[in-house]
């Protein structure tokens, strides 16, 4: 099995390495438009090779677009054109874009949108680049398998296996699901990190021993202010319409909170913590 993936950031590189790792890949090629991340996701034995895009195409069985959302859908389309010139029915392309609604609809006519299979690994860190890879990123996580039925029941199978080796559990839904539900599970988490962090950054002029003071608490809450924005800023811009109603849902608990704590209203405050804990019960 030859596998070609664009993209060589912590999932892109993190799958290069796992495949190759299990044995499910013979050959890994790389490719990505910063030399340097070519030239680490080698030295790192997440690559074995780093080629042209057209050359990855052409020499893989199976293509995994792992790059910003804004990008994956045109690069998606001239994959699939090269599939639709060069007749190539066995080759497959997949994405891990973390929004879904635009890249399927803009393969949903293509000719060859049957070897096209949308995915959504859900794993990651706040980490980027071919040095944050893991070689057990994927292990008991979630994969998202979006609009199954618009891929080849041999596309889709093959996926499928692929993912299994990664010991990746199936989740089936559509695209507008997709979406909405990774607003509620992933992008309010980053979109708070974000807000957090700039909020004890502006504090943090005046008191400058802040971050001595920091708990456990606080670093796990603001982890993911660590996120690279050039993979964030499109995700927010390409989800914006459910991500902006979770941010209003947001608001209004956050309001409750502070109409309570301003009355001084202790039954008030206990009973939205107590509410919360329901939490509990889904997470552990």
């Amino acid at each position: 099995m030859k596998i070609g993936i664009i993209g060589l950031g912590l999932i892109g590189g993190s799958l290069g390495l796992c495949l190759k790792k299990r044995g499910y890949a013979d050959i890994v090629y790389g490719v990505d438009k910063d030399p340097i991340c070519e030239e680490a996701a080698k030295r790192l034995g997440l690559i074995d090779e780093a080629v042209t895009e057209d050359e990855c195409v052409e020499k893989s069985d199976i293509i995994i677009i792992a790059i910003p959302a804004g990008a994956a859908s045109s690069t998606l389309i001239r994959v699939l054109d090269l599939f639709k010139s060069r007749d190539w029915q066995d080759k497959i392309v997949i994405d891990t874009c973390s929004t879904k609604e635009r890249i399927v609809l803009d393969a949903k006519y293509h000719p060859c949108r049957k070897q096209y299979v949308a995915t959504h690994p859900m794993a990651g860190t706040e980490y980027s680049g071919p040095w944050a890879a893991e070689p057990n990123l994927f292990d008991g996580r979630a994969c998202i398998f979006v609009d199954p039925g618009e891929s080849s029941p041999k596309a889709l199978k093959t996926i499928e296996d692929m993912y299994a080796v990664l010991n990746m559990r199936p989740i089936y839904m559509n695209a507008d699901s997709h979406d909405l539900h990774l607003a509620y599970v992933s992008h309010i988490s980053h979109v708070t990190s974000f807000a957090l962090a700039l909020t004890v950054l502006d504090k943090e002029k005046d008191e400058k021993h802040i971050f001595d003071l920091a708990s456990g608490g606080f670093s796990s809450t603001v982890r993911l202010a660590k996120s690279n924005p050039d993979m964030w800023v499109p995700i927010l811009s390409e989800n914006r319409e459910n991500v902006l109603k979770v941010i209003d849902t947001y608001i209004d608990k956050m309001k409750e909170f502070r109409d309570a704590i301003d009355k001084f209203d202790e039954d008030a405050i206990r009973d939205l913590i107590t509410e919360a804990n329901r939490i509990k019960k889904i997470i552990r």
